[in-house]
């Protein structure tokens, strides 16, 4: 590993063609053992509210539940912004950190649930890269919370060619 990926984006590449299709992951921990992150553009309909009642009250009423990734679907991660960085249980980037949960959390300004999370074993995810499989860019403070095409406005970002590969529609038959 050359250095950690922690607080930055993986832009899925268009050779992606299976479950990570068109997603952005924002990595949460990677070190020589390996590197786990959450998936930012996929929703569920369940709100947080019926899946994790005890979250409800910080997430807001009407937040849904993320896919956060195919690993361990059951388990749960919660993403947030903190005024007090010392309150997270673990830093990210920036105010981002993980929620912990015995902790006060008076600082926290704005949640995002999880479902699952995105993970590499050790080497994977330097495979991957080195397959072009995955665009690294920094994380911006409003990317876990956007509600926009993530994928394309962090292409976007990137610049140069980058910018024409998010114009790519979906469904690519419809170019």
């Amino acid at each position: 590993m050359t250095e950690s990926l922690r607080g930055q984006l993986l832009i899925a590449g268009p050779s992606l063609f299976d479950y990570f299709r068109r997603t952005v992951v924002l990595v949460i921990e990677h070190t020589d053992e390996g590197a786990m992150g959450v998936v930012l553009n996929r929703e569920s309909e369940l709100l947080v509210s019926d899946a994790v009642p005890q979250l409800a009250e910080l997430a807001g009423d009407e937040e849904v539940v993320r896919i956060g990734g195919p690993v361990a679907p059951q388990a749960v991660v919660a993403l947030g912004e903190f005024d007090d960085v010392d309150e997270a249980g673990k830093l990210v980037t920036g105010r981002l950190g993980t929620l912990d949960p015995d902790a006060d959390n008076d600082s926290l300004r704005r949640l995002r649930v999880y479902a699952g999370y995105a993970g590499w074993a050790a080497g994977q995810l330097e495979d991957e890269l080195s397959q072009d499989a995955w665009v690294v860019a920094p994380a911006e403070p409003e990317d876990p919370f956007s509600e926009d095409d993530m994928w394309s406005r962090a292409l976007e970002r990137r610049g140069g060619a980058y910018r024409l590969l998010a114009t790519m529609p979906t469904d690519p038959s419809q170019n």
